[in-house]
This record gives C-alpha cells, sequence and structure tokens, in this order.
C-alpha cells in the first residue's frame, strides 16, 4: 500500500448526478422522501470501504418540481437514520450558516456525532439562492463577502462549543453519585459582530472529539474560510492543472494560519457514467441524457451564470457578455465559464458535458479508464481523493464499489478495509486537543 492514501465520498443528490436519474432506476421517486434510499446508499458505500457519504442541502425549493427531486429532508435527520444502519462509513451534511445559528448547528452536530459513533462531519455553507433569503424574512441575499465574514464567526463559534466539555468532563461515576465533572465543563462568552452565545453546549465530545469541518467554496472567501477552518475541501476542477493550483492555494493559505498541509483533503467532485466497454458507457450517457427535458437543462445552466434563460442560444458559445453577476454561484459559474472556453463548447455541448448538472468533471468510461484518471490525479496532487456523484444511485455507486474500487486497491492506493471507526480514521486526521484541563494553584 501507499503511505499516502486515496479518499473516497459520495455526493448522494438525491436520485444520481443526472437530472434524469430518478427516472432511470426503480427507486427515484423515493429518493426524495424515504430514508431507505440513503440507508442503501450509505451500505453500498460502506462495502467498498469508502469514506463517508455527502448531503448537501438548500432551505427552499430551487429545482422545478415539474423535473426531478430536489433536496427535501433535513440532512441530519436522514443520517440519524444511517447511522443506525451502519457502522463505519462517514456522514458529512450540509448546514447554512445564513440561515441558522451555531449553538442549534453545533448542539445538532455533536448530537450525530455522538450516535454515530464520531462519524459526523459538518459541510459549512453561506446561501446564495434569493428564494432561500425570502423563506427566512429577507428580501435578497446578502452581498458574497458578507456571507463570508458571518460564516466564519459562525465557524468560530461552532467549534469553540464543541470544545466546550473537555475529555472526560462526562464521569457517569453511579457509586460516587458524579454525573459531570463541572470543573471540566466551560461557558464560552463570545461576543461578536455576528453572534452572542454564552455556552456551554450541553453535548459532550465524542470518541473522533468534534465533527470534521468541511467546507466547499472555490470563490477567494471560500478558500480563506477553508484555508482557517476546513479539514476536507470539496472543490471544482476540470483539469489536473486547476485541481493542483487549487490544493496548493488552499495548503498556502492554511500555513499563515499556521496549519499543516496535511490537515486538510482536497477532494474535487467527479461524476461517472461506467459500462463494460467505452461504447457501452457512452450508450448509457446518451441514454441519460435522452430523459433530460432541454428546457430544464438550460433553466439551471442559466441560473447558476446569473442569466435569463432566452439568453442562451443552444447552439452558440457560451456569451461572456451576458454572464452577469453570477451573484450566488460564483465557484460553479467560473467553472463552467472556463469549460466551455477552454473546449470551445456550444450552450448544449456544455450542457451535455455536465449532465445537466452542476459544473463538476464528468467520466464516462469503463472501470479500468476510470480507476487510471483517479490515480493520475491523485499521483500529481490534484486530489487526495474525489467527491463521487454516480450517474444514478445506488445502481451507478454499487458498480463504482465492485468494479472500480478492486482496481484503485490493485493500484495500492485505497484500503482494503477500514483502519478505524471514526470520520477522522478514515481521513488520516488527528483527534483535535480541545480545552486543555485547568488546574487550580495550590495555596
Amino acid at each position: 500500500m501507499s503511505a499516502r492514501q486515496l479518499h473516497l465520498n459520495v455526493n448522494i443528490l438525491t436520485a444520481g448526478f443526472f437530472n434524469s436519474a430518478w427516472r432511470a432506476t426503480t427507486h427515484g421517486a423515493e429518493a426524495f422522501i424515504s430514508a431507505d434510499h440513503y440507508v442503501r446508499v450509505a451500505q453500498a458505500a460502506e462495502r467498498g470501504t469508502l469514506d463517508a457519504i455527502f448531503l448537501a442541502d438548500v432551505p427552499a425549493i430551487t429545482e422545478r418540481p415539474a423535473y426531478r427531486p430536489f433536496y427535501a429532508l433535513e440532512p441530519t435527520v436522514i443520517l440519524a437514520a444511517v447511522a443506525r444502519a451502519t457502522s463505519h462509513i462517514g456522514l458529512i451534511a450540509t448546514a447554512s450558516t445564513s440561515y441558522n445559528e451555531p449553538y442549534n448547528i453545533a448542539r445538532r452536530f455533536a448530537s450525530l456525532d455522538l450516535v454515530s459513533g464520531g462519524r459526523a462531519g459538518l459541510n459549512v455553507v453561506t446561501t446564495a439562492d434569493p428564494r432561500a433569503s425570502r423563506n427566512f424574512g429577507f428580501d435578497d441575499v446578502a452581498e458574497h463577502g458578507a456571507r463570508y465574514e458571518r460564516a466564519a464567526e459562525f465557524t468560530d463559534v461552532v467549534k469553540g462549543l464543541w470544545n466546550s466539555w473537555e475529555d472526560g468532563a462526562l464521569v457517569g461515576d453511579q457509586a460516587s453519585g458524579v454525573f459531570a465533572d463541572e470543573s471540566r465543563i466551560h461557558d464560552l462568552n463570545h461576543v461578536g459582530r455576528h453572534y452572542r452565545v454564552q455556552g456551554a453546549l450541553n453535548v459532550p465530545r465524542s470518541p473522533q472529539g468534534h465533527p470534521v469541518i468541511v467546507q466547499a467554496g472555490g470563490s477567494d472567501d471560500g478558500r480563506e474560510l477553508a484555508a482557517r477552518h476546513a479539514e476536507a475541501v470539496f472543490s471544482v476542477a476540470n483539469a489536473i492543472p486547476d485541481g493542483k493550483a487549487f490544493a496548493d492555494d488552499i495548503r498556502a493559505r492554511a500555513a499563515r494560519y499556521g496549519r499543516r498541509g496535511d490537515e486538510i483533503v482536497v477532494l474535487p467532485g467527479l461524476a461517472t457514467v461506467i459500462g463494460a466497454t467505452e461504447e457501452e458507457a457512452r450508450r448509457r450517457e446518451d441514454w441519460l441524457w435522452s430523459l433530460v427535458p432541454p428546457e430544464f437543462a438550460v433553466q439551471r445552466v442559466a441560473k447558476m451564470l446569473g442569466v435569463e434563460p432566452e439568453t442562451l442560444d443552444l447552439d452558440q458559445p457560451l456569451p461572456g457578455s451576458l454572464l452577469g453577476d453570477a451573484k450566488g454561484w460564483q465557484t460553479f459559474s467560473r467553472a463552467l465559464v472556463e469549460l466551455s472556453v477552454n473546449d470551445g463548447l456550444t450552450v448544449r455541448q456544455l450542457i451535455r458535458r455536465i449532465g445537466g448538472g452542476i459544473g463538476h468533471r464528468l467520466i464516462v468510461g469503463t472501470p479500468e479508464q476510470i480507476a487510471d484518471d483517479i490515480a493520475a490525479w491523485f499521483h500529481a496532487g490534484a486530489a487526495d481523493g474525489f467527491n463521487l456523484m454516480p450517474d444514478v444511485v445506488p445502481d451507478g455507486l454499487d458498480v463504482f464499489v465492485d468494479e472500480v474500487v478492486p482496481l484503485l486497491r490493485r493500484k495500492g492506493i485505497f484500503r482494503e478495509a477500514y483502519a478505524g471507526s471514526t470520520l477522522r480514521a478514515h481521513f488520516g486526521l488527528e483527534k483535535p486537543a480541545g480545552r486543555p484541563r485547568l488546574r487550580r494553584a495550590a495555596g
């Protein structure tokens, strides 16, 4: 085995990466509101010794309900159900810093961490969709820099609350009657620009210390937040040089905060369509694409670019003059523009290249081609692993686990079995020290 090990998560985009995925599986409608669907995907991921499953979230109806399932169930509720049906797979959920309070999020994720035995991760995001803003009483989305300023303080507070209990504070000594050592539980007493939080948290530390902090924004503000706090970063990169540049930049920024580069796992998004032959994989891609209503695909891409759908001509290149301010989607809009310009794609070709999806890289090929591609990125330092997005779940994930994972193991870059039971152990991260024991001076 290589000393450096590959990391693989599964991003469960309801029924899969393709907008048509729900039409391509018997579990399509179930992906919308059934925990059983997520349990099946998690169990497949655990069978393949993958690191974690990941759930995105937006607190609004942001997709066209007529065309595909959208994010509906609250992620930590789903993952609590998954935790009871699995034993090792990591459980990463998204929470918005724009429309939550730090204490609630700290408590919710610490609870998930405890009930799962130390497998939880918190993906910290700012929410950019105007419909979500209006669901919480705001007329519009806050300015990008302001959202990230709030997110940085939010994350500071959450981490402070997680560390308000020292290790060993929960005593549970029935003989002496001491349940908790109050001298090891500390108020946070945070007063900042956006939050005032007394603390302490009412939930103790978990076997991994506290949930893994994840971040998924590629803007300058997002990268700075990742460098300061993140232990895993989900990125968008469509070529090895881009992935390498992103990883190097994150680690250089982290060093300015006194952090080591190996404290951060960088995971670009990777969508897959797998066939026994490349021709078979292409046929599957064609079939999945044929099930995507063109008008929906155009509307989705237009939304990410911050333009009106009518401004996009399917058979013309992406017009740079029509990009708007891309206010809510800087990371994905930039990725779409670069992909279109670098490969000379028309709007129709661009939509097809991303499967009507969200700007992540898509590979269509055999298990051997996909394993070789993953290994190339890994060895080049462009990725520590990938946030996988199978074309359809659980079907596409089953094929990845059964056909691609054995090839990665044969290359010596992916585990044969779990070495630990926590998400930190899977990612090769150290348990955070937490608050040191404070001792009163004698006399």
